[in-house]
């Protein structure tokens, strides 16, 4: 099974990432926006983001993840108190590691924590949400909104998950 490490500049916080990731996509949706501005206002290096503020993913299955080191060094950042999303940063270096949703089976890790090892974005979505989406680049398919490749990727995860922990039937 494919395995990656995920770390943070200083090599302090490391993230373990097990098996194919869900999908490898880079978002644009207002909430990603306004976090990756957060997170650069919090000391995040802005490399972490695109020019237009859309931030590269690899999401993967909660079951595929883990905090491998430097757990107790990674901070939480909420857009506000009841979002359902929490973006973490590692608090040695300001990296950002990963980004969670509530009450989503997926995590997804910033691609640039990935280096090298870094899968090949596969597609941008909810370009919409893009002041000009003609200066976009045209390397990969663009949707408007989440296209029905995502969802159907995310519930085939969820749908793993369940029959993982369930079994198979009897």
């Amino acid at each position: 099974m494919e395995e990656r490490i995920a770390s943070c500049a200083c090599g302090r916080v490391r993230l373990r990432l097990t098996g194919r990731p869900i999908i490898a996509a880079v978002c644009y949706c207002d909430d990603c926006q306004a976090g990756a501005r957060q997170l650069e206002a919090a000391g995040a290096p802005p490399s972490f983001h695109d020019p237009w503020y859309g931030s590269p993913y690899v999401t993967m299955r909660d079951d595929r993840l883990a905090v491998a080191e430097g757990a107790d060094r990674l901070a939480g950042h909420k857009l506000r108190d009841d979002a359902p999303t929490t973006r973490y940063l590692a608090t040695c270096c300001q990296t950002p590691m990963y980004l969670k949703h509530r009450p989503g089976w997926w995590t997804s890790v910033y691609r640039s924590a990935l280096g090298a090892d870094a899968p090949a974005l596969e597609m941008r979505s909810q370009v919409q949400h893009v002041a000009d989406p003609v200066d976009l680049p045209t390397d990969l398919p663009t949707y408007r909104s989440f296209p029905l490749t995502l969802i159907v990727r995310l519930m085939a995860a969820r749908l793993a998950i369940g029959w993982r922990r369930a079994g198979p039937p009897a």
